[in-house]
């Protein structure tokens, strides 16, 4: 498989986390997806898009089970 942005070779399997928003909240899932280890670019199947967009409306409908594993603050 050739990347389609810069056309490199090199696009393994990784595990990268998922950026899910709720509000002001970022909820981090970590999915395994083929990357580019050239540029970056991220492919998607279509079983991983469902299972994002699950999670996305169970974070939204508060169903979705989480753990806090940090904080930030904001300067005022």
């Amino acid at each position: 498989m050739k990347c389609v942005v810069c056309k490199g070779d090199d696009i393994r399997t990784t595990e990268v986390k998922e950026e899910l928003a709720r509000g002001d909240d970022i909820v981090y899932m970590t999915i395994s997806i083929p990357v580019c280890r050239n540029c970056g670019e991220r492919y998607y199947d279509l079983r991983t898009m469902h299972r994002l967009e699950e999670a996305k409306k169970k974070l939204l409908d508060n169903q979705l089970d989480l753990r806090q594993v940090g904080r930030v603050m904001e300067a005022v």
